[in-house]
């Protein structure tokens, strides 16, 4: 009995590393798809359990995207919560966006992140086009 709880428990592990790591892939195409002068050498998806940054980038990539990216995938995360009432409470023609802050932390901005890559998008268009 004590082994076929071993074997749930590693198919369980295997199974979230699995999800971490479509969630980074995604992440890592989002930023391709941003830049196409970049290469899957310039961006890379980090190996599950690495330590370090989860998308890697190369200085190229780092000039166009100068961000440090730790992605996480759980079944539930409270934020979750506020986004769907900022959601509930969004005028038409506006994107949700909550602010949130813990004691003694800095506040952080939430958004949907098809909108965030979206927003570096036409940031990144030439002007005039």
């Amino acid at each position: 009995m004590h082994h076929s709880k071993t074997t749930c428990m590693a198919i369980s592990t295997s199974s979230a590393k699995a999800k971490g790591r479509r969630h980074q892939q995604w992440v890592r195409d989002k930023i391709l798809a941003l830049f196409p002068s970049l290469s899957s050498d310039d961006v890379r998806s980090t190996a599950m359990g690495q330590n370090g940054e989860d998308i890697q980038l190369a200085s190229a990539a780092r000039k166009l995207f100068p961000y440090s990216v730790e992605c996480k995938s759980l079944k539930k995360i409270a934020v979750y919560t506020i986004m769907d009432q900022a959601q509930t409470n969004c005028p038409k023609g506006s994107q949700p966006l909550a602010i949130i802050k813990a004691d003694r932390q800095k506040p952080l901005a939430v958004m949907d992140a098809d909108h965030f890559f979206d927003l570096l998008k036409s940031r990144t268009k030439p002007h005039g086009k």
